[in-house]
């Protein structure tokens, strides 16, 4: 087993080993995780933070020692706050980082991947918040365009946007909609929620295919074209500018 950490930015993670395939996901900065095939370009790897797979480009990552990877896995998780930022190499060459970019070894706005050592000084997030941090969280994201597979403001799906605002405030959540409908308490009814519980809502095979985040007075928050805001009720997603439904509501979870 070989394992490897991300140092770029913002890193395309494809069924399948082509860059004219679906993109499944994304790897952000100092994500770590599992090679578990390795070809001449390509490699499918697990992340270690949702053990979701995919093919990335082997121009695209680092190869990391068992060691290494299990002191990561054992470290506080600090990510980088900003929508986007700066980092500086050894050799002061800048590269940009977005938000919930993992900062591996942080300590004084330094850290450190694969034994380089890089400067940081933008603000850092780490440890659990309180759950009424999430829609402060959730609206970093507002009108940010939706992306399949994407995972940052500059694009991004709606289980990546539920997940990103979840592991933000230290919580986690696997990736797909239908895999996070797994996890958390069902509630019965809208009325039961609170702000910063998820809503899943399913396609007429009853596959579960969209989620969002519960707001308070009846809004919910959610990637449709966009990050938007619309109105929840028993029914579903309710479109503010189409007036019409455009979900249909499946299940409620709470999740903390």
């Amino acid at each position: 087993m070989d394992y490897g950490i991300c140092n770029l930015s913002i890193v395309s993670l494809r069924s399948e080993p082509s860059n004219k395939v679906e993109l499944v996901s994304q790897v952000l900065f100092g994500e770590h995780f599992k090679v578990l095939e390795i070809r001449k370009e390509w490699s499918r790897i697990r992340l270690a933070f949702d053990n979701y797979e995919g093919w990335i480009d082997n121009k695209q990552f680092v190869l990391i020692s068992l060691e290494e990877y299990k002191t990561l896995e054992k470290e506080a998780t600090v990510l980088s706050g900003n929508l986007v930022e700066f980092i500086a190499d050894e050799k002061h060459q800048l590269s940009t980082v977005a938000l919930g970019a993992s900062l591996p070894h942080y300590r004084d706005n330094n850290f450190q991947i694969n034994k380089v050592n890089y400067t940081f000084d933008g603000d850092v997030i780490q440890g659990k918040k309180e759950k009424n941090n999430l829609i402060n969280t959730a609206f970093l994201f507002l009108n940010s365009p939706y992306l399949w597979g994407g995972k940052t403001p500059f694009g991004i799906d709606c289980s990546g946007f539920s997940q990103m605002v979840y592991k933000l405030n230290g919580y986690p959540l696997l990736r797909d909609a239908s895999q996070q409908a797994t996890q958390g308490e069902v509630l019965s009814f809208i009325e039961e929620s609170e702000p910063g519980d998820l809503a899943f809502f399913d396609n007429n095979e009853g596959l579960i295919t969209h989620v969002g985040i519960i707001m308070k007075d009846n809004y919910i928050i959610h990637a449709h074209g966009k990050v938007r805001i619309d109105r929840l009720d028993h029914t579903g997603i309710y479109n503010v500018d189409t007036r019409r439904h455009s979900h249909k509501l499946r299940v409620i979870k709470k999740i903390i």
